[in-house]
């Protein structure tokens, strides 16, 4: 009776651990992350970096391929026929003609006896059983096309590596940018959440003046309306926040059932920056401009290499093999013989003509040239442009940010000596609510700005090249 019960327990403890481990496994994990922890998650994890990373190893390897082609290449083959049935080979008759001819010269035939014509008498030449083995080896010496390929092997890995970087440069924009609006987002709900929590209050507190004869109910009704009318908001804002919420998620290559809490604030202090004070920028520092002209640099390397399809190539080879012949199968049988062939060569290859296909290919080789070099000049013009601009956003939103700054001060100033009228008896329902509504705009307007001029700082580095 003991031993069942005891296997029962064991069956039940098993099952309770089993589901409490599955349950585990399905709880949402809780990350809570600064904009550095952010970027550094969305390095990891984010599938667009990680294909250009991939991308970087294929150009790798396929590099390393191209270094092969200056390396030996060494095969062995082997061939073993079994002729079930010899060729045939129609061997011309010569010897009749010649009989006959010889004949009559001596009498031997009559002399108007005609001579046959030569014919074709079928003849079976070669063996059975024959089997073959050699070894080959070439070595190219001089091919203009390989040694520009080698030349290029450094800059293609380089303009690997900088695609990398520079996906890796929009990457900590986008996070960044997402980062903060979920910040602007659910600073807005807070916003909102507040002014419904001094709304409430204020709201308790008419109803007991009414109750005691010290407010009228239509001062009741409208705080009821205002209040309402922020209870709507606030689910709006709560949908905002989760989508915001679920854009950075995606940004960062997160599941998006994880949980994210997030550490960093935002302040004036925070999007305030000395960088506006740099005139000394030096622009073709960016991963964009970088990137371009390794890209050029790969593009000439391409049109030397079709200039130098003109020139001769030169390869060594050499081949070594065996050979027998049987009647039948011996191979194995050390008395019978085998032939043995060996060269040595070299191998010399040079263009002629060739329809004029060098030509054409050289002249579109120099057109992705001269088309690069037009976009490194466009690049050029632009990244100038963009950086005035932001820097000329930038400045303007840290003016907007001092400006809303006082504005949000001096509206919750005026919020709060309403307050104290209204709990003197000397004002109204109606200035409490537009106090209150300039308030929340001001509130609002506040850190809306403060969200744009951090915008504007993530653009204004991009354009530097200092992301």
């Amino acid at each position: 009776m003991n031993r069942i019960v005891i296997r029962w327990v064991i069956i039940w403890i098993g099952i309770f651990c089993y589901g409490t481990g599955r349950a585990q496994d399905s709880l949402p994990v809780v990350h809570r992350f600064s904009l550095d922890d952010c970027i550094a998650y969305a390095i990891a994890h984010e599938l667009n970096l990680q294909s250009a990373k991939i991308d970087a190893r294929i150009t790798d390897a396929k590099e390393k391929e191209v270094t092969g082609l200056a390396l030996p290449r060494v095969t062995a083959s082997g061939q073993f026929q079994d002729y079930l049935k010899l060729p045939t080979t129609l061997f011309p008759d010569f010897f009749s003609p010649a009989v006959y001819a010889i004949l009559k010269k001596e009498n031997l035939i009559p002399q108007d006896k005609p001579i046959p014509q030569a014919g074709l008498t079928p003849v079976q030449f070669g063996t059975q059983y024959n089997l073959n083995a050699s070894l080959n080896a070439s070595q190219t010496l001089f091919d203009p096309s390989v040694f520009v390929a080698l030349q290029a092997r450094q800059t293609i890995l380089e303009l690997a590596q900088k695609n990398v970087k520079r996906t890796e440069r929009d990457l900590k924009v986008s996070v960044s940018k997402a980062y903060y609006n979920v910040w602007i987002a659910r600073k807005q709900l807070q916003v909102v959440k507040d002014n419904i929590a001094r709304l409430e209050k204020l709201l308790h507190d008419t109803r007991v003046m009414y109750q005691n004869g010290f407010a009228e109910k239509l001062d009741v009704d409208r705080l009821q309306v205002q209040l309402n009318n922020l209870t709507a908001q606030l689910t709006e804002m709560q949908n905002m926040v989760t989508l915001s919420d679920q854009l950075l998620k995606f940004q960062i290559g997160m599941p998006l059932q994880d949980s994210l809490q997030l550490t960093d604030s935002l302040s004036f202090d925070d999007v305030k920056t000395d960088l506006l004070q740099d005139e000394q920028v030096d622009l073709h520092q960016r991963i964009d401009y970088q990137a371009l002209h390794t890209q050029l640099k790969v593009n000439e390397y391409d049109l030397k290499r079709y200039q130098l399809a003109w020139l001769p190539s030169l390869s060594a080879s050499a081949s070594y093999g065996i050979n027998a012949a049987r009647t039948s199968f011996n191979f194995f049988d050390h008395n019978e013989p085998w032939f043995k062939t060996f060269y040595v060569g070299m191998n010399l290859s040079i263009p002629l003509f060739e329809g004029l296909q060098k030509k054409y290919r050289i002249d579109q080789a120099k057109l992705n040239v001269e088309k690069t070099q037009t976009q490194l000049q466009l690049l050029d013009q632009s990244m100038q442009l963009e950086w005035q601009q932001a820097k000329t956003n930038l400045s303007n939103y840290l003016l907007n940010v001092a400006s809303q700054e006082k504005n949000m001060q001096l509206a919750q100033e005026v919020y709060e000596q309403t307050i104290k009228k209204y709990e003197a008896g000397v004002g109204s329902t109606i200035e409490i609510n537009n106090a209150e509504g300039d308030l929340q705009q001001a509130q609002l307007n506040y850190y809306t700005a403060l969200y744009n001029a951090m915008l504007a700082k993530i653009d204004y580095l991009k354009a530097i090249g200092k992301l």
